[in-house]
């Protein structure tokens, strides 16, 4: 469908990064419009050029975050000497920098350009990784885990402020859903290549989980010097566009946004926390958080309760991952066509509590347990996709996606200080209280899930009455 401005568009519009320097002036004193084909011949050419370097680039970063689960069932927990919780608080310090730098990271990625921010913190996090090799004790262990987090603050909220500037609304939800699902890859990959490296013990006199950190890594910095080249900017300075192409993709995203760019204040924060929603949304990623986070780390501990060996271990992790990306691409275009995600988020709450619950009454039958991990681990994925971005598409106005976007992420990622001590080594190999915790977890996001549908339901019927909802799309159920 052709895209055209109303009258009331003003005549230039001036697009300058946070250092002064303006970039190209886009003149709007005349209507874009693009026939329905070359519409659609350019939305494919942007997702060709944009979206596959930022999916390498979320996958490398959450691969080299979450193996640390495979390295724990290769020897690391003996090698390094932990003991009690220390491998648990190894998980937890990565989230300390992860969360308070995200919204600098984002500031500081207005200042520069994407391709040269992102890519810088891609080398730091591999060099990080690469590091992790190398440790020989608790301490260093929980440095390298720490910096890990510092380089990885960019990435995540990054890839949204990026692609946020190239679709319009609607066009991104499906692009977020895949970008997401780019962890499931990753963590089906890990196991894939765990289980590789797990033959690499005693090569160069290192054990195969230093192998693990110090292959990834060095895959990590070779995909940073690719990002350098391949990481698409903002569109005023993609110069594989035409003139003609750049204004209109600025006057289709812009299209969804009435509201002026002023900068954010203080009264607009205190606005915002005066709305129920937004805290209702942020609870209920929080609950998504949790548990997917603790199975991500502990899903090749849990199987080794099932009494495969070292290598097994890692293949069978991978089938789980592999299924909940599956479904997630399945819900992507369902969503896409119906706009409706509440009923997809109550059955991935029944799934993921349904394979919880195996997991906690059965405690021998591999082929029943493994069910229950797959069942569990599809149902989690599921449920973290569907929650960030029915927040997400439901947020208007620049003010209101940057402060919201950040809210969420910021709120839902301190469940990564609750994840790490659901599975402890003293309750193994039934892991009952962690599990009997995710399952209360999962329910309670459920029941926020509802009363968030609600609140929605109550907007729409407010916007309806008012007569403004052709001015504003009403919210997503």
């Amino acid at each position: 469908m052709a895209v055209a401005l109303d009258a009331t568009t003003p005549t230039t519009d001036n697009l300058a990064d946070d250092n002064g320097q303006a970039t190209k002036e886009i003149v709007q004193n005349e209507e874009i419009a693009l026939p329905e084909d070359e519409e659609r011949r350019l939305l494919r050419r942007i997702d060709g050029r944009l979206l596959p370097m930022l999916f390498l680039i979320y996958l490398m970063a959450f691969l080299d975050r979450a193996n640390i689960g495979n390295a724990l069932t290769l020897g690391l927990e003996e090698d390094l000497s932990l003991a009690g919780s220390q491998p648990n608080i190894a998980l937890l310090i990565f989230f300390v920098p992860y969360i308070v730098l995200e919204i600098p990271s984002n500031i500081i990625l207005k200042k520069v350009t994407p391709h040269v921010w992102m890519s810088l913190c891609m080398t730091g996090f591999g060099i990080a990784m690469l590091a992790q090799g190398f440790v020989t004790n608790y301490a260093g262990l929980l440095a390298t885990r720490f910096f890990l987090g510092v380089f990885e603050a960019g990435i995540f909220p990054g890839s949204f402020y990026l692609i946020s500037f190239w679709y319009k609304r609607q066009e991104a939800q499906t692009r977020y859903t895949v970008y997401f699902s780019s962890i499931l890859l990753a963590s089906a990959f890990s196991g894939l290549l765990a289980s590789a490296i797990a033959n690499m013990d005693g090569v160069g006199g290192k054990s195969s989980w230093r192998w693990v950190f110090i292959l990834e890594g060095i895959l990590t910095i070779i995909a940073a010097a690719m990002a350098f080249f391949l990481i698409c900017d903002f569109p005023d300075q993609a110069k594989w566009l035409t003139d003609r192409e750049r204004r209109f993709i600025h006057q289709k995203t812009k299209q969804d946004d009435k509201t002026a760019d002023d900068k954010i204040t203080l009264r607009d924060i205190g606005e915002f926390v005066k709305h129920l929603e937004h805290h209702v949304a942020a609870l209920m990623y929080f609950c998504a958080i949790v548990p997917a986070y603790a199975f991500v780390y502990f899903v090749p501990t849990v199987i080794k309760t099932l009494g495969y060996n070292t290598v097994q271990i890692q293949l069978h992790s991978v089938p789980p991952y592999a299924a909940a990306f599956a479904l997630c691409m399945i819900l992507a275009v369902a969503i896409g066509r119906t706009d409706v995600r509440f009923p997809y988020y109550l059955l991935s709450s029944a799934i993921a509590i349904a394979g919880l619950a195996i997991l906690l009454a059965v405690h021998d039958g591999f082929s029943v347990r493994y069910l229950g991990i797959c069942l569990t681990v599809i149902g989690l994925q599921a449920l973290v996709i569907l929650c960030i971005g029915w927040y997400l598409v439901n947020l208007h106005g620049h003010k209101e996606r940057s402060i919201g976007s950040a809210w969420m992420i910021g709120f839902g990622n301190m469940g990564g200080f609750v994840a790490p001590f659901a599975f402890l080594s003293k309750y193994k190999p039934e892991y009952r209280p962690g599990l009997s915790m995710c399952i209360g977890i999962a329910a309670l996001g459920a029941a926020t899930a509802c009363a968030y549908a609600g609140l929605m339901v109550r907007k729409r019927r407010r916007m309806m009455a008012m007569g403004n909802a052709s001015s504003t799309p009403l919210p997503s159920l």
